[in-house]
């Protein structure tokens, strides 16, 4: 798939109390935490963001505790992607869960500014910078993880795949 938009770039171990407050996590409503996603560390955030835009962060982004609602927030707020240096191995996990993609590339996130335009295609592995015209390689995903971004989650994913008779899982 193909994603492009503006870079909106953060520092390092960007937690999961940031990306969503403990107060919002009443609700499951996509919608709902989008609009307060962010908002501890960034209170523009929301207001910056334009549907397709790209979060760029150093290592460790979404560490902290497990929770689906950080990579909800970020998606519902109208994220496409994130591409930092590195993640919070349960953070990449949930994210992709829920269909959001997330890449690591150190060379791309040393090399993308915020407010630059970026284009990012995952399935040939190729993060551009359009405002600089650098091109970063990155691993694709495997065929499966594409599939479960392209349905919107695991679970389509996985309707999807029971609805095919005769299919495994």
């Amino acid at each position: 798939m193909v994603y492009e938009g503006i870079a909106h770039k953060y520092g390092r171990d960007i937690n999961t109390d940031v990306i969503i407050p403990a107060r919002h996590l009443t609700t499951f409503d996509p919608q709902e935490l989008g609009k307060h996603c962010m908002e501890n560390l960034d209170p523009s955030f929301v207001s910056k963001i334009k549907k397709g835009d790209i979060l760029v962060a150093e290592e460790n982004f979404g560490c902290g505790s497990s929770r689906e609602h950080a990579p909800l927030a970020i998606k519902a707020a109208g994220i496409s992607c994130i591409i930092a240096k590195s993640f919070a191995r349960i953070f990449f996990r949930n994210a992709i869960n829920i269909g959001l993609p997330v890449l690591e590339c150190p060379e791309a996130v040393d090399g993308i500014n915020t407010g630059e335009q970026i284009k990012v295609d995952t399935m040939r592995g190729q993060i551009i910078n359009l405002s600089t015209g650098k091109i970063f390689e990155v691993k694709p995903f495997p065929d499966f993880i594409q599939g479960i971004i392209e349905r919107g989650g695991l679970i389509n994913y996985v309707k999807e795949r029971l609805k095919v008779k005769g299919s495994r899982l």
